[in-house]
């Protein structure tokens, strides 16, 4: 397998974390980012650090038992998250962590992201599953069939094949939940892709090269979970 080099992963580090901050996908210090540059070695965020305004000397090199090989600063506690991601599924390369705001209300209410209503969420993305736990445990069955899960009362965690794919999963997971919020919760409809419109669409994703994502729930599950949405409105 093929990697990038220590310089382009700790350049794309800082980019993803610019762009992380300026779109309101983390505040303060939270948040985190790993890039994969070796058979067993990332390059990762330091903790209390703003993702906004880091520089090269603050990221650490590690290998994936959490043993940190170069770096002053100490990683986050979260990186366990990423160290098992990569574990699990070796073709990742890009493992990003952050809060944006509207997909992480959903895992605040307890609410995954899996039904057809974006296409370009089925095609690019897929179901992203509500995890009840932010621990490399819960985490760890999502990561050869998903591209993304939500860490109930927490925030959200995407990964790829390479890093900016893993932050454009983090682009799409919000996208997708401000499309969810406005149907459900604010116009109050919506209309699903049918069963066949998604078989294409997923063929289309394979035809790319994307086996990963898991297929949306179908319009009768998708109705039980809008009658639990509403439910929940009128409490």
């Amino acid at each position: 397998m093929e990697y990038i080099s220590d310089v382009q992963a700790k350049q794309m580090i800082l980019e993803v974390g610019r762009r992380m901050y300026q779109g309101g996908f983390v505040a303060a210090n939270d948040g985190n980012i790993s890039c994969k540059v070796g058979d067993n070695e990332i390059w990762a965020t330091p903790t209390g650090v703003s993702k906004g305004f880091m520089t090269e000397d603050m990221l650490v090199k590690l290998d994936l038992e959490g043993n940190v090989l170069e770096g002053t600063h100490k990683p986050s506690s979260e990186i366990k998250m990423h160290l098992r991601v990569f574990k699990e599924n070796p073709k990742v390369q890009g493992v990003v962590h952050a809060h944006p705001l509207t997909a992480t209300a959903f895992a605040c209410a307890g609410i995954s992201l899996e039904e057809p209503v974006l296409m370009e969420g089925v095609l690019l993305l897929g179901c992203v599953p509500l995890v009840h736990f932010a621990l490399p445990e819960a985490v760890a069955p999502y990561c050869r069939e998903y591209n993304a899960v939500l860490l109930a009362n927490h925030g959200a965690l995407t990964w790829g094949d390479n890093l900016m794919q893993a932050y454009y999963r983090m682009e799409t997971t919000e996208y997708y939940a401000k499309i969810l919020m406005m149907n459900n919760f604010i116009l109050g409809k919506k209309t699903l892709l049918s069963q066949g419109q998604v078989d294409d669409i997923i063929r289309i994703r394979a035809g790319w090269g994307i086996t990963t994502g898991g297929r949306p729930i179908g319009p009768e599950s998708a109705q039980n979970l809008e009658d639990i949405c509403i439910s929940r409105k009128n409490k």
